[in-house]
């Protein structure tokens, strides 16, 4: 899918798959029905990297790179990433906020031009029970830009960890938000 075509995307649909080694995710763009339609990104994070980077490619033949995300440190708690295009040119950052994220996972996303939008779980009351007693619960994220729900990720009650991602806000780089979405699967474990 090219990049003006991706940008108007409003709903995308994200699935990971657990490997023995990496997970893998595929995020789909909506169909006329809201389900899940063609491909348009695909993933892989490895586990136990000390650095962590991730490389969305246009399928699972990783011929062509969508965007990526790298760790600047070495597993930091609070580590800032930096978000790429395909020409490694970069479109954005994201950093966890340790000392929120403590009761409520929350992150800090940046895109040139937009300033910085705060991504935090939806429900403090879920959160607490994630963290305490059933971390196989459900999470959703609202991203919040001028008081605005720039972006939203929203992860199905499934046996496999399924997401829905809806993007508010058109001038979002969906290649960021797609990472970010990423991000946020992989992260969340840690």
């Amino acid at each position: 899918m090219d990049t003006a075509t991706l940008q108007r995307q409003q709903t995308l649909h994200m699935k990971q798959r657990i490997t023995l080694m990496v997970n893998q995710y595929e995020i789909h763009d909506s169909d006329a029905s809201g389900n899940p339609g063609t491909l348009i990104a695909f993933a892989q994070q490895k586990r136990m990297a000390l650095k962590e980077q991730v490389t969305l490619y246009t399928d699972s033949t990783k011929q062509a790179v969508v965007a990526g995300f790298k760790a600047r440190q070495v597993i930091d708690l609070g580590a800032t990433y930096d978000i790429t295009d395909s020409a490694g040119t970069p479109i954005g950052t994201f950093r966890k906020d340790f000392a929120k994220s403590l009761l409520q996972s929350t992150y800090h996303f940046e895109q040139p031009g937009l300033g910085t939008i705060t991504g935090t779980e939806r429900s403090l009351p879920i959160a607490l029970l994630r963290r305490f007693v059933a971390s196989w619960l459900p999470y959703h994220f609202d991203f919040v830009r001028n008081g605005q729900v720039a972006f939203s990720v929203n992860r199905k009650f499934s046996l496999r960890d399924k997401y829905l991602i809806t993007i508010n806000d058109p001038e979002l780089d969906r290649r960021a938000v797609i990472a970010m979405a990423v991000a946020l699967d992989a992260l969340q474990a840690r």
